[in-house]
């Protein structure tokens, strides 16, 4: 959902008043999400990886439409895999603020509610061109600011670019399955000599129930936004982010 899985995990710990789980924490249990999406796309992947081999073989990175595509998110990634080295630390400390996710929250939401009355929305997934998969890729790595939301800033960056709602998001959960598999396999490599057994299972089952949840996800806004807009996701986030900055203020939730 285009509304910041990081965000929530951090609002509901501060809500009820547990520590933060941590920004490692979130890109582990997230590989459930990028298992979600290896399942429902399936098909694609495989194409992909297929097409991709065989334009290594015949060295044409154009060698079909899914080898481009493959090509694509290859190349899309590197901008969020950079930006998370260098960030890191910002990324896993100030920038978890709930000052600054209120703010997110609210800003993405203009910006996608901009995308929204702006936008042509009529290409589709195979009208993607380079420049706007780059654009998406760039968009890709403002999401590591908890509030921004990887699929709502991807999606934003593809309205823009002219794509129907269904295309921008089915591109931008493509676009999302490597960054996630690398963030959580290196956050899972870097805590690997603090996990007991407990905190193991916890990762397990938190992990299996992301998964779910992303699969049913996946397919509620895949099918959604080939009727809606994402104005219910616009309203949703900003609601959100004023009611942050409101029990903030009252000193209700910790920042």
């Amino acid at each position: 959902m285009p509304i910041s899985s990081t965000a929530h995990i951090r609002i509901v710990s501060s809500f009820f008043g547990w520590n933060d789980p941590g920004a490692a924490f979130t890109a582990i249990v997230q590989v459930g999400t990028m298992l979600a999406l290896l399942i429902y796309f399936i098909n694609d992947i495989k194409n992909m990886i297929k097409h991709f081999v065989l334009s290594i073989l015949y060295k044409k990175i154009n060698y079909s439409i899914e080898s481009k595509h493959a090509w694509m998110i290859l190349v899309g990634t590197i901008p969020i895999v950079i930006c998370g080295l260098i960030f890191k630390n910002a990324i896993e400390t100030y920038l978890r603020s709930l000052y600054v996710i209120s703010t997110t929250l609210i800003v993405l939401a203009l910006f996608l509610a901009l995308a929204e009355k702006m936008a042509k929305k009529t290409k589709n997934v195979k009208d993607v061109s380079w420049l706007e998969s780059q654009i998406m890729g760039i968009a890709q790595a403002l999401a590591l600011i908890p509030g921004v939301s990887r699929s709502g800033v991807t999606i934003t960056a593809g309205l823009f670019s002219g794509l129907t709602r269904e295309a921008a998001a089915r591109f931008s959960f493509l676009l999302s399955i490597p960054a996630v598999f690398a963030s959580g396999m290196y956050e899972l490599w870097e805590v690997r000599n603090q996990l007991n057994s407990d905190g193991f299972f916890v990762i397990i089952i938190s992990t299996l129930v992301s998964g779910i949840v992303g699969y049913l996800s996946i397919a509620f806004l895949l099918n959604y936004l080939k009727k809606h807009s994402t104005f219910v996701f616009i309203y949703y986030r900003i609601i959100l982010g004023l009611l942050i900055i409101l029990f903030l203020a009252l000193g209700w939730l910790s920042p």
